[in-house]
């Protein structure tokens, strides 16, 4: 894996990120980002933010699910939510759905995946804090604790492979988008199902990797054999509006589970619109997590 430290391309993901500055607010002026109306509390010290979603079809009677939906590094948690948004998922099949919110870093935000170290430029403590957004809305809300998922985008993904590796007591299944796994690997305690979606046409988070990241199939391999899933996959693919987008399975993991891969050729580095089967990759995330509890497959 790469060094424990995240580099960007920081004009290209400037571009990327959507991230908006919004002084007409008085509560964010300065900031490195901006969300209408969020969810506040206060952890180690500074106030820190999330968007949540609350579906109608949840009346408080059952325990439901919890899905974690972290942005990309300089995103906003309310412009992703709209970007990668999975809220007519979440009145469908009923779950709650939070976008945290990254913390600022040099005028960007950010997520820190890994624990503290000196090769790491950020010192914020994100996994504590991801740790408690859970309990908060466990306390305020009917959820499953047996069904907490992760899942993000670019430095999102990162932040859901550092969830899978450190916090693993309370998240049941992770996926990535356009994202990597970071050197920062940490003692998860029960089989781990991934899915993971990439672009190989991606120039900020290389599908082959660089000095920078490890390749899509080298954080694949990791949780392949983590996972003691076969090693040969089953393959198949779909084409969508010119792209063709193959679908790597690898089976019979521990406690029943599956590490899966979307490979888009000459996908870029986005939130992916086509389709895989007449399934948005919403539905492609959701439609995996959601087979697992933190005992595996349901």
């Amino acid at each position: 894996m790469t060094k424990n430290l995240f580099y960007y391309p920081i004009a290209i993901l400037i571009l990327l990120s959507g991230c908006k500055k919004e002084d007409n607010n008085d509560n964010k002026k300065g900031s490195c980002y901006y969300n209408p109306d969020p969810q506040l509390m206060v952890y180690d010290g500074e106030n820190r933010e999330y968007v949540s979603y609350i579906p109608d079809s949840f009346d408080g009677t059952s325990s439901v699910p919890l899905m974690l939906n972290f942005h990309g590094f300089g995103g906003s948690a309310h412009d992703y939510m709209i970007d990668a948004d999975m809220r007519s998922l979440a009145e469908t099949d009923t779950f709650i759905l939070v976008y945290p919110q990254g913390s600022c870093l040099e005028g960007l935000s950010h997520w820190n995946p890994c624990m503290p170290g000196n090769d790491n430029k950020s010192d914020a403590d994100d996994l504590g804090f991801v740790e408690a957004i859970i309990s908060k809305i466990s306390h305020e809300y009917n959820i499953d604790m047996q069904r907490i998922y992760a899942v993000g985008y670019s430095n999102g993904g990162m932040m859901a492979y550092g969830l899978a590796n450190f916090k693993s007591e309370l998240i049941a299944a992770i996926a990535s988008v356009s994202g990597t796994m970071l050197d920062c690997i940490g003692p998860s305690d029960h089989p781990m199902p991934v899915i993971h979606l990439h672009g190989t046409s991606d120039s900020v988070i290389p599908y082959n990797g660089n000095n920078y990241y490890s390749s899509a199939q080298s954080v694949l391999d990791y949780w392949i054999d983590f996972n003691n899933t076969l090693t040969t996959p089953t393959v198949n693919s779909d084409s969508n509006g010119g792209m063709v987008i193959e679908h790597y399975l690898y089976k019979q993991g521990d406690s029943n589970i599956t590490v899966e891969h979307y490979k888009y050729i000459g996908g870029d580095h986005i939130w992916f619109n086509p389709t895989y089967q007449d399934q948005t990759t919403a539905e492609l995330i959701w439609n995996f997590v959601s087979k697992y509890d933190i005992n595996g497959l349901r």
